[in-house]
């Protein structure tokens, strides 16, 4: 499965230090090959809502999270915002 990042996305991932940059970067790409497995799990869940089409989060650590979608049948994960828990959703 191949990472797109959106613009936004990745002027979080530059707010975060450098070590939790490697790790959520390193976390994205464990979810892109193995995305089915984690979407049976916890770590991965869709988003309810009318404004939540088709996307999901991830959870990376303790306090971050990914919301992504994953695109069209090439099977894109386009990811959409990066941040901590607290700030993600709004």
């Amino acid at each position: 499965m191949k990472i797109k990042y959106s613009e936004k996305s990745l002027k979080d991932l530059k707010s975060f230090a450098k070590p939790d940059q490697i790790l959520i970067v390193n976390k994205l790409h464990y979810l892109a090959d193995n995305f089915e497995i984690l979407k049976e799990s916890k770590k991965v869940r869709e988003l309810k809502g009318s404004e939540f089409d088709s996307q999901y989060r991830f959870i990376v650590a303790r306090k971050i999270r990914v919301l992504f979608r994953i695109d069209g049948d090439a099977i894109i994960l386009l990811v959409l915002r990066i941040g901590f828990r607290k700030d993600i959703y709004s």
